[in-house]
């Protein structure tokens, strides 16, 4: 048990080197290229120049507030998505008739590019932050159904069979069976998708925001503040990377049975 811990701990201790490693030599190759000036600033600004836009951008009291109002939009308009789709999802994988009506058109509606409802939702929702909602909704929602319908389709027959055949009632299969075994599957969904919506949350802001971090990217863009824009990307970049390594403690969580909750050996 002592030998197992160990190795345990000493995977851990490799995969953290390993990790830093990467994000070491990604710095390095920027430090290099963008004082070097094999890479004009324009271009590649240096760390440097920034961690002075970070400052300013925090001196003029835009770097938090933005960043506060591009995780609300990301946060809102992806549980209403959730909302929606996971019984959407369930029900197309349960029932052949929803399966027959739903499906068809949920194929069609994820193929069409967001960028270009971006005008729609303007139109039908305005400006505000219903907009931004709408488009992140929009982005993530078809195809959270059907990742979900997959992996609710592919929970085993035999358990459901087994609960029936023990007595259980529809929503008791649902509640008991169904949901437990599909739980895992779609808590990575879930992890997947909130990374569509930090995607999408660039779209819905470069068109009528005045706020946000895509409002923030957008603006310097035109500016050619290039260092403003990597900060803006930075920081998108960390709150993602931070979203991710939340569900998967979340994962170990609500899912301790799940044979990939442990991590990989």
């Amino acid at each position: 048990m002592q030998r197992k811990r160990m190795v345990r701990i000493l995977g851990r201790n490799i995969y953290s080197t390993l990790t830093l490693s990467s994000f070491t030599f990604i710095l390095l190759m920027w430090f290099a290229l963008s004082y070097s000036g094999a890479v004009k600033e324009l271009f590649l600004p240096s760390p440097g120049s920034v961690l002075q836009a970070l400052g300013e951008m925090h001196e003029e009291g835009i770097l938090v507030d933005y960043t506060l109002d591009s995780t609300y939009r990301v946060v809102v308009g992806w549980i209403m998505a959730v909302i929606v789709s996971i019984p959407l999802g369930m029900l197309v994988a349960t029932s052949k008739k929803a399966e027959a009506i739903l499906t068809p058109v949920i194929e069609f509606a994820r193929y069409l590019p967001v960028v270009a409802m971006v005008p729609l939702t303007l139109l039908y929702f305005g400006i505000g932050d219903l907009q931004k909602f709408a488009v992140i909704f929009l982005g993530t929602f078809f195809q959270l159904v059907l990742m979900v319908s997959d992996v609710v389709a592919g929970v085993q027959r035999d358990l459901l069979r087994a609960a029936a055949t023990l007595g259980a009632s529809r929503w008791q299969i649902y509640r008991l069976v169904l949901m437990p075994a599909s739980l895992p599957g779609i808590m990575d969904s879930l992890r997947i998708t909130i990374g569509w919506a930090w995607t999408y949350l660039v779209v819905a802001e470069l068109v009528a925001a005045n706020s946000g971090l895509g409002h923030m990217i957008l603006k310097s863009q035109r500016f050619l503040a290039t260092d403003r824009m990597f900060a803006g990307l930075i920081i998108i970049g960390l709150l993602g990377l931070a979203t991710d390594l939340f569900f998967k403690w979340l994962t170990r969580v609500v899912v301790p049975w799940n044979e990939k909750a442990g991590g990989k050996a």
